[in-house]
Order: structure tokens, then C-alpha cells, then sequence
């Protein structure tokens, strides 16, 4: 059974940083591509970044470039997210996803498995 699961969410002040994990089961790791996608209150699930198989490429959502920083150890399993100057609208449930399809990557519909998110909540 597949399971991703999210870990390193909490509360921060603006401008600070937290460091997001998601530890996948997945049988071959390597194999997927790796995407965090987040959810505010009230508003839909967006996408806002991934990683390739073996971390060649990455793609961010234009409202975190430059902030949030993917990347992956497939040694470990694991998926990382390292946020900085955090700012309130971040706030949302961030989620793990994982994909075998890279053209896909930034949709909801494309991504393969999930996890079921962890709570990141900034303060002003």
C-alpha cells in the first residue's frame, strides 16, 4: 500500500522559515516524480512545486519562486520543501504528491498518489 505522509508543518511569524518532509512508500521511489501541492481555506488546491525522478529538474509556481526550494533524497524516501520569508498568504495545508508523468506535473489530475497534508499556518 502506497502511503506518502507529510511531516514539519506548524505555526511561523512572517518571514520565517519551515522545512516540509514527506516520507513516500513507494515500491521504486526514483520512479516518480514529486510534486507539493497546497490548499488555503476556502480555495481550491494549487500547485506549488515538483521535482523529477532522480532531482534534474524542478518547477515552481510563480508565487513561491524564489522562496520555496524542492528537493529530494531518493536514498531516504523522501521528499523535501524548504520554505522562507514565509509570508501570511501561505498559509494552507501543504501537500505531497507523487506522478509518473512529468507533463502533468503542476495538475491536480496528473499526480498518481497523495498524502493527506500537514498545516502550515504563517502570522502577520
Amino acid at each position: 500500500q502506497v502511503q506518502l505522509v507529510e511531516t514539519g508543518g506548524g505555526l511561523v511569524q512572517a518571514g520565517g522559515s519551515l522545512r516540509l518532509s514527506c516520507a513516500a512508500s513507494l515500491r521504486i521511489f526514483s520512479t516518480y516524480n514529486m510534486g507539493w501541492f497546497r490548499q488555503a481555506p476556502g480555495k481550491e488546491r494549487e500547485f506549488a512545486a515538483a521535482i523529477r525522478r532522480r532531482g534534474g529538474g524542478t518547477l515552481y509556481a510563480d508565487s513561491v519562486k524564489g522562496r520555496f526550494t524542492i528537493s529530494r533524497d531518493n536514498a531516504k524516501n523522501t521528499v523535501y520543501l524548504q520554505m522562507n520569508s514565509l509570508k501570511p498568504e501561505d498559509t494552507a495545508v501543504y501537500y505531497c504528491a507523487a506522478s509518473t508523468e512529468w507533463g502533468l506535473i503542476w495538475s491536480i489530475n496528473g499526480m498518481d498518489y497523495w498524502g493527506k497534508g500537514t498545516l502550515v499556518t504563517v502570522s502577520s
